[in-house]
């Protein structure tokens, strides 16, 4: 991942960032906070997708974990 090769020992990645915020966020306002967060930034794609869109989006992912769990099974038995 070129994330990782031009950081020191000290700089966060994205994701530990992320992670971070995240943890912030909850510790300040509470894990209801955060699910109504979550739901309202949902609310907000399907307002841009559309329902159509948003299903879609839905199926997409959902194909993504069926091929991970598939690759999953594979490595485990062969």
């Amino acid at each position: 991942m070129a994330n990782k090769q031009n950081r020191s020992n000290n700089d966060m990645t994205v994701r530990q960032a992320g992670e971070k915020g995240v943890e912030t966020l909850r510790d300040k306002y509470g894990p209801d906070a955060m699910s109504q967060i979550g739901r309202k930034g949902g609310e907000t794609r399907k307002g841009q997708l559309g329902p159509d869109g948003y299903s879609e989006l839905g199926h997409k992912g959902g194909q993504r974990v069926k091929e991970l769990i598939e690759q999953a099974k594979q490595a485990n038995n062969g």
